[in-house]
């Protein structure tokens, strides 16, 4: 039997910042996610990983009224992509953390660096890297903010982090912070910063769950054999 097609209301209403009551009060980026769902008016509907949808959220409010419209042609692909593999929340921190530190202030960059190192770190237990191995993104990153790497090298070798507190407090701190980085750099466009940060999240996020998927259906045909 063929799914049942959800169709969106006619009648849109155009992204604006913040929570809304119902559709005539405006929309952000995940309530229009949650109508495109079939799913009942809301900011944190079920369809869309919690981090994910936390980005989204954050993206949008900080996104400029000039520019937030541009944003809605990436709700639709947000809409069940969820996972319960905690990949996806380290993987979204490290995206977010590697865009925001180069631009950011210099107040901010401590955080952010320290964020690199740990989602980085907490990536590579999760696909069994080595210890201490940096994926390419994170070292360029690193490599902009040099004095804030080399004291974030410091702290985390004195910290611990398990990958259960990451993804519970540092993944969402990280995610908040480096949102609002990008929002008050000092660069010519944050606006398309933002925009590329929720594009390459979304993407990566995509090639984790196929990833997933593929293996899935791997195990079972072997277990049919």
């Amino acid at each position: 039997m063929p799914e049942p097609v959800v169709s969106a209301p006619e009648m849109l209403p155009l992204l604006s910042r913040g929570r809304h009551r119902n559709p005539r009060k405006g929309a952000c980026f995940m309530e229009m996610a949650s109508v495109l769902a079939g799913e009942r008016w809301s900011d944190h509907p079920k369809c869309t990983h919690p981090l994910l949808a936390n980005l989204a959220r954050l993206v949008n409010d900080c996104t400029s009224d000039d520019h937030r419209h541009e944003l809605a042609t990436l709700i639709p692909s947000v809409v069940g992509l969820t996972s319960n593999d905690p990949r996806m929340d380290a993987r979204i921190a490290l995206r977010t953390a590697t865009a925001a530190l180069p631009v950011a202030p210099a107040e901010l960059q401590n955080a952010l660096a320290v964020s690199v190192l740990t989602a980085d770190r907490v990536l590579a237990q999760l696909e069994g890297r080595p210890t201490g191995t940096l994926e390419p993104a994170s070292t360029a990153a690193l490599e902009s903010a040099p004095r804030a790497t080399g004291w974030a090298h410091s702290f985390v070798r004195r910290a611990g982090m398990t990958t259960k507190g990451f993804r519970r407090h540092a993944a969402p701190g990280t995610v908040r912070v480096g949102v609002r980085a990008i929002a008050g750099a000092c660069v010519p466009d944050p606006d398309a910063i933002l925009r590329q940060l929720l594009t390459d999240t979304i993407a990566d996020c995509v090639a984790l769950c196929e990833a997933d998927r593929s293996s899935a259906e791997a195990a079972r045909a072997d277990a049919g054999t």
